[in-house]
């Protein structure tokens, strides 16, 4: 918005530093001649039009005899004034007024004869500001008649804006409070989104309103719901997030990256629309407002609205524009949390990674065999995988384990035909999988088969996904998103166990109990013992017991407390 008015500011510095320019439509070369005259020998209209000009200007004058090239004139140059004679060679009366009125919201003040002081009452209650009978001009008439039209203009246009800018505000109430009451009706995240736009696109101000959200994994925002005149628009268009490609720098772009309401009020001339332009003129779109729906971390969208008149969204509608993206960002965080509530279900996005353990990637492809990682837990220096290898020996593992960087250490805990289970200690992995749970993720399971390492993390129903996929292409460039899912968490265990693991236990006391599981120190005999757990988890043997302690009786409580 600040930049929109800077613009406007620059704008009006610079008309005021022009002289005053007049146009005089008049045929009859004496009375055109004595008007010139009168405004060329006096500096006295400049400085009570603009009282800040500097002395010496004259008014500019351009002097028209017929209609159709006057026209053209208030069509191709700013005008101050227009000093009308209603008698033309191609036009007469009244309705030579009504056409130029017509044309143009410049001033006009009409130029009669002594016998059509009559006209000159007409003219001024079609549209005129005053009159002039030319037998009875002087200088200082006609230099205050001109200077109280451009006044009386000017308030007139202000006093037409100010009502305009209302009732677009409470237009722009009413709308809001249509779409607070549709939050409580609504049952979905599409409904909703859906209701939003069918609300805006039925106000006579708004021609088209749409929502879009980013693609996981990519830059470009897609619509999720749409009303209004479309026309294809949104099959022809392409938005981005990207700052560095141009369609990324539209109102709909900026909005998302930095959170803000972004207004163009000239969708013709601002050059940022540019990418756009032909399809939104196309379409009668002037202006154009997006919103960024957000709730705390949260990016979901971006509410685009457009509207077939310039400078439509001014700075009190931008205020109610934010607090319609408020309500709708919450309402979404609530249906959302809901549904988690009912349905149990989470996100789960599948990555692949490049240039990490290429030893056992290459050895899924040699032996034909298939590594799983079930489970990772982060010490305090290290990160403990828990898996299992099938199709594969346990010395050619090894073998394979140790020319691999980044792990440390092997111990095979037990071991069945096909297939044996193992522990390996990674130092070197710790801060991507540190950085996805920091950020409300985990890593759920890890493959290695066929030449590809996989592995996917599981975030709860809500969060961003985009910007967990950022975050691990951040930490890794080798690392490919492949696919995002929903699925019911019961799919993967019990769900009251998993509730009981994240809401219940410390980082600590869970990291004690699962290292203690997957290592073997519950089986019999132990695969692992308590000194030998202390030990990967880098803590002293009495804080182990304590933690795994506290985390079964917490455990046990959740299961038989009741």
């Amino acid at each position: 918005m600040s930049e929109t008015n800077t613009q406007t500011s620059e704008e009006t510095n610079a008309a005021s530093d022009e002289a005053l320019q007049v146009l005089l439509i008049e045929d009859n070369p004496g009375d055109a001649r004595l008007i010139q005259e009168m405004l060329h020998e006096t500096e006295e209209l400049a400085k009570r039009v603009r009282p800040g000009e500097v002395s010496g200007r004259t008014p500019d004058i351009s002097c028209e005899t017929r209609l159709e090239e006057a026209l053209e004139t208030l069509a191709d140059e700013h005008i101050d004034i227009v000093l009308l004679d209603l008698n033309l060679p191609d036009s007469e009366g009244l309705s030579t007024l009504e056409t130029v009125h017509e044309a143009s919201e410049t001033p006009i003040v009409v130029l009669t004869g002594v016998s059509d002081q009559q006209i000159g009452v007409k003219a001024i209650q079609r549209g005129a500001q005053d009159f002039l009978v030319k037998d009875e001009v002087t200088s200082e008439l006609l230099i205050r008649t001109i200077h109280h039209a451009i006044e009386r203009a000017r308030q007139q246009r202000d006093r037409r804006q100010q009502r305009e800018q209302l009732e677009a505000l409470n237009r722009l109430n009413r709308i809001g409070h249509d779409i607070t009451h549709a939050v409580i009706t609504t049952e979905t995240r599409a409904e909703l989104e859906q209701q939003v736009c069918d609300r805006l696109a039925e106000s006579d101000a708004y021609r088209f309103a749409w929502i879009g959200e980013v693609n996981p994994g990519s830059d470009r925002v897609s619509p999720t719901a749409a009303a209004g005149v479309e026309d294809g628009y949104l099959d022809e268009i392409e938005v981005t997030v990207d700052e560095n490609k141009k369609s990324g720098q539209g109102p709909a772009g900026t909005a998302i990256r930095t959170e803000q309401v972004q207004v163009m009020n000239d969708a013709r001339t601002d050059p940022k629309f540019e990418p756009w332009r032909n399809q939104a003129h196309a379409r009668g779109y002037l202006s154009t407002a997006a919103v960024p729906i957000v709730y705390e971390d949260l990016v979901y969208g971006v509410l685009c609205i457009y509207s077939s008149s310039s400078r439509a969204f001014r700075e009190p509608e931008t205020a109610v524009l934010v607090r319609i993206g408020d309500v709708i960002a919450h309402a979404i965080t609530a249906i959302e949390r809901r549904d988690a509530l009912v349905s149990d279900a989470v996100i789960e996005l599948e990555f692949r990674v490049e240039a990490l353990v290429e030893p056992l990637v290459e050895l899924s492809v040699s032996e034909d065999c298939t590594i799983t990682l079930e489970q990772l837990v982060s010490g305090d220096e290290a990160l403990l995988a828990y898996g299992s290898a099938r199709d594969v020996s346990q010395e050619t593992f090894i073998n394979a384990v140790e020319r691999t960087d980044g792990i440390s250490d092997i111990r095979i805990l037990t071991r069945r035909r096909d297939e044996f289970e193992f522990e390996l200690v990674a130092p070197t992995a710790v801060s991507l999988f540190e950085t996805i749970a920091t950020h409300g993720g985990r890593v759920a399971e890890a493959t290695i088969d066929d030449g590809e390492f996989r592995f996917i993390v599981e975030l709860p129903r809500g969060r961003d996904t985009r910007q967990m996929i950022e975050l691990i292409k951040d930490r890794r460039d080798d690392v490919t998103y492949l696919a995002q899912r929903t699925v019911e968490r019961s799919q993967r265990g019990d769900t009251h166990s998993v509730s009981v693991l994240e809401d219940e236990l410390t980082e600590k006391q869970r990291a004690a109990l699962e290292t203690a599981y997957f290592g073997g120190y519950f089986d019999w005999p132990r695969e692992s013992t308590g000194e030998e757990i202390a030990d990967r988890l880098g803590i002293a043997p009495a804080t182990f017991n304590q933690h795994l302690r506290t985390a079964e009786r917490k455990f046990f409580e959740s299961v038989f407390g009741e």
